[in-house]
């Protein structure tokens, strides 16, 4: 009876597809961002850039408003 059981178990395991689409599309945003990567070998380059800018500007210290009469 236990061996009958076991089975029906692994059988059910085999079926089992609820984790299945969250699998497939990890798999295809790694594959989107290798081919992106690919055509666009500068993008970190450029992206840290950007980040460095907005960076820059963020703690850059504000010129304070004139205190005129």
């Amino acid at each position: 009876m236990k061996a009958s059981t076991d089975r029906v178990r692994t059988v059910r395991r085999w079926r089992d597809t609820r984790g299945q689409d969250l699998v497939e599309y990890a798999l295809m945003a790694g594959l989107v961002a290798m081919a992106v990567g690919a055509m666009v070998p500068d993008a970190p380059l450029l992206i840290s850039r950007i980040f460095s800018q907005v960076s820059s500007e963020i703690t850059a210290p504000q010129s304070s408003p004139s205190q005129g009469s």
